[in-house]
């Protein structure tokens, strides 16, 4: 099986996703090809178990993001097979303009993958999970920490791609500038706050708590939309970020199902919320009736003790 990895990049390297699609691909007993956009991480991929080759595609679209720029140059570059990319919100965008390039299908924000191609992901906002098999070639995200990561000690061949002339760079926005805060996406521990919290200002309690814990702060949908304090990049929910942690803790969040398609998955999640009526109390597995000003300094008085 032929499977060629659009390599999700971070800064200057590679995100740590980038492994978990080539422990992905592995597990299918494929030696991937890793295409590395601008050339980022190219270095860093080689040295990943598993790894077939590593192409470098350089160019001056790569200077911005623009989705069907990229995609126009990795496609050229990419061999036929099935194009593997992680389920975010750049990979989602990249590996289904390719796949409409190719006329070939896409399944996007897969969960577990089995020699054969047959794949299961998410349906109705998370409330169904869809089986599918794909004969042929295809298009797949695959949603962070769910797979594997692969180690290193590889040795792959390098190879550069120069795709300046042929790709249209068409007028697109600069990639806002990363947070120097750890993303959702990437997060083991998510505290995530919702309008409960009263006032973007009281977030700073939540970041206190996500800085102790080595995790991430984020935020429903209607936090988002109620306050300019609270950016769109920390949003969790079906219009936001899917996650997969260890641990979610949900602040002042009724629980929307906007809201749980986007972290239902999460191995344990606590609630808390002064309304027991609240709909993110049906898939807590520990939840807490009592407003955030409560509840939040014993929360940390006991983290404080075990960490």
């Amino acid at each position: 099986m032929d499977i060629t990895i659009i390599a999700e990049t971070q800064g200057n390297g590679l995100h740590a996703v980038t492994n978990q699609l080539v422990g992905a691909a592995s597990s299918l007993g494929a030696s991937p090809t890793v295409l590395c956009g601008g050339g980022v991480g190219a270095d860093e991929a080689a040295g990943i178990a598993g790894v077939g080759k590593v192409l470098s595609v350089t160019g001056d679209c790569f200077s911005t993001f623009d989705g069907g720029a990229w995609a126009a140059a990795f496609d050229a570059a990419a061999g036929s097979g099935v194009i593997v990319g992680a389920a975010t919100a750049q990979g989602r965008d990249v590996v289904a303009r390719i796949a409409a390039r190719r006329g070939i299908p896409v399944v996007q924000d897969v969960v577990s993958m089995s020699p054969g191609l047959n794949m299961t992901h998410p349906i109705y906002s998370g409330k169904a999970m869809q089986e599918v098999t794909v004969s042929g070639d295809c298009g797949v995200t695959l949603r962070a920490n769910t797979f594997a990561p692969a180690g290193g000690g590889g040795s792959a061949e390098t190879a550069t791609v120069q795709q300046s002339g042929d790709v249209k760079i068409a007028v697109q926005e600069a990639i806002a500038k990363a947070s120097e805060r750890l993303d959702v996406a990437d997060a083991d521990i998510i505290i995530s706050g919702g309008r409960g919290m009263g006032g973007p200002e009281n977030f700073d309690k939540l970041y206190a708590l996500a800085d102790e814990m080595g995790g991430a702060v984020g935020a429903s949908r209607a936090a988002v939309d109620a306050w300019d304090g609270i950016p769109h990049t920390m949003q969790v929910g079906q219009t936001g970020k899917t996650v997969n942690p260890s641990l979610y803790i949900a602040v002042g969040i009724s629980g929307a199902i906007q809201h749980l398609a986007g972290m239902r998955t999460s191995k344990y999640i606590v609630a808390i919320n002064k309304d027991p009526e609240a709909p993110i109390f049906k898939v807590a597995d520990y939840g807490i009736v009592a407003t955030w000003e409560e509840a939040m300094p014993v929360l940390a008085a006991e983290i404080a003790k075990i960490l």
